[in-house]
């Protein structure tokens, strides 16, 4: 017998230690780059038929593997312009949970002060509980041409092409705490 999925229903609260926004563009045309915005902040709010998704990251908590001289010119002005612009927002016009598990979100993205439309696919889980803390998840994903948002940066191959390509692909991974669960130990 199939047990149905339990409907989220109130406002989530991220889970810091388990939530993280991601990033990864292809670079020289072989290896991928990938990159985590690892202080992040959102709410799910579902009332009813109705869910909205907010979040925020801030560009500062970029967690790359590279030498810090590179690290420092992601956060330039070549790149995220952290100092101008100190965070990545997301806020939702249109958020749908499935009965079978599938997320469609729909919602306004905001890089380096431009803001678009973007839908992000993917999945949620229904509460559950471990060590007294009840707990859901929504993993998304979207792919966003990084030009479109400033991101403009680029160098020319010596054997042609370009270092990096335009298509990002965003991952979004977070762990909500359930409303009226206990404060995170």
């Amino acid at each position: 017998m199939a047990t149905a999925v339990q409907p989220l229903n109130g406002v989530y609260t991220v889970d810091t230690t388990h939530s993280t926004f991601g990033f990864a563009v292809k670079y020289m045309g072989v290896t991928t780059f990938k990159g985590t915005l690892d202080d992040v902040d959102a709410t799910l709010t579902v009332d009813g038929g109705t869910a909205r998704l907010d979040g925020t990251a801030q560009i500062e908590s970029i967690s790359i593997r590279t030498p810090e001289q590179f690290r420092q010119h992601v956060l330039a002005e070549d790149f995220f312009d952290a100092a101008t612009y100190p965070t990545v927002t997301y806020r939702s016009e249109d958020v749908a949970l499935a009965d079978d598990g599938t997320a469609t979100v729909t919602g306004e993205l905001t890089i380096k002060g431009v803001t678009k439309t973007v839908t992000a696919t993917g999945s949620w889980s229904p509460e559950a509980e471990l060590f007294g803390t009840r707990k859901a998840a929504l993993q998304l994903e979207a792919t966003i041409d990084r030009t479109e948002y400033g991101i403009n940066w680029n160098a020319d191959l010596p054997t042609g092409g370009k270092a990096l390509a335009n298509d990002v692909k965003l991952t979004i991974e977070l762990g909500l705490i359930a409303p009226s669960a206990p404060a995170e130990a």
